[in-house]
């Protein structure tokens, strides 16, 4: 059970968004822009609102590290690389990043271009790659690197 009183704020460490070209190239960003519809000028935007903003912890990073698979930040696919894990939150529960409100829709799911970067990957992160979210209120808001991340807490921590 989470209670959503309490609260632990985090940092946004990187940005992301996956350019609609031949070779996918993430590019890295000080900024992002979101609304209902996702990330302005990432490849997904406006495909599928329930999963339109991957939110990922640098934990998964130091998971996979920690097994023998150091990775590039951002290789996990996400927009957004935070310091938080909320990876405990569940489908429905809100949160914040700067001033913009945001509703877990699903955990990530486990996809074949994780097996390319290790055969192991998939495995080791079937519950720590991420998740996604969508913007609520038809908000539409800027998020910049290093913007506080509010996240509510497991009754246990």
């Amino acid at each position: 059970m989470v209670i959503q009183t309490m609260q632990k704020n985090t940092k946004v460490l990187e940005l992301y968004i996956t350019q609609d070209n031949a070779d996918k190239k993430r590019l890295s960003c000080e900024y992002i822009t979101l609304d209902k519809e996702g990330v302005y000028n990432d490849k997904f935007y406006a495909k599928d609102s329930n999963r339109a903003i991957l939110i990922t912890s640098i934990d998964s990073y130091k998971l996979s590290e920690a097994n023998g698979i150091p990775l590039p930040k951002g290789a996990l696919g996400e927009n957004i690389l935070i310091e938080g894990n909320p990876y405990h939150l569940l489908p429905g529960e809100r949160f914040y990043i700067g001033n913009i409100e945001l509703e877990i829709t699903q955990n990530c799911t486990l996809c074949k271009g994780l097996s390319t970067l290790s055969p192991k990957l998939p495995k080791l992160l079937k519950n720590d790659r991420g998740v996604f979210a969508k913007v609520c209120n038809n908000q539409t808001a800027t998020i910049h690197v290093g913007d506080t991340v509010n996240l509510p807490q497991k009754d246990n921590e």
